[in-house]
């Protein structure tokens, strides 16, 4: 009897230490849309056009946000470890951008290295109505529910 017990509390030992140590394994996860080296080698600047470097890199991640001339193909590579914020480990982005003519202008490369921090807003956008308190929300409520409809 003293015998199992002590391999139930190994045991149970052996299972706690397990799911700790598995919590601070990092989590990789790679993200993203980046064109094989091969591929960028046939993009020839002045030459080609949206349609042509669709057809060689497939579709962009994203397009520029105010300005639809820039094509972006983004890969990212982030780490999180247990209940730590996700960090990022490498990002890879290339841009391609047009001229007016829908043209090849340049292909830019861009690293984790030149990424930079936006400040976030912190004030909150002011909405019309009234604002109501937990219970009036409950008290609201109280006789909407289970009456068949009117239909």
């Amino acid at each position: 009897m003293v015998i199992r017990k002590r391999r139930v509390t190994t045991l149970v030992a052996i299972l706690a230490t397990a799911t700790v140590l598995s919590a601070c394994a990092p989590r990789v996860a790679v993200r993203g849309n980046l064109p094989r080296e091969e591929h960028l080698s046939k993009i020839v600047i002045g030459e080609q056009s949206r349609e042509e470097v669709a057809e060689i890199l497939g579709t962009p991640s994203t397009q520029g946000v105010f300005d639809e001339k820039i094509w972006y193909y983004i890969s990212r590579k982030t780490e999180k470890f247990a209940f730590f914020d996700e960090k990022i480990v490498d990002q890879q982005v290339v841009a391609i951008y047009f001229d007016d003519k829908n043209l090849v202008q340049a292909v830019q490369r861009y690293t984790k290295d030149d990424l930079r921090e936006i400040g976030m807003v912190e004030r909150e956008t002011p909405t019309v109505g009234n604002e109501l308190s937990v219970i009036e929300q409950l008290l609201g409520n109280l006789g909407r529910f289970g009456r068949p409809s009117a239909e």
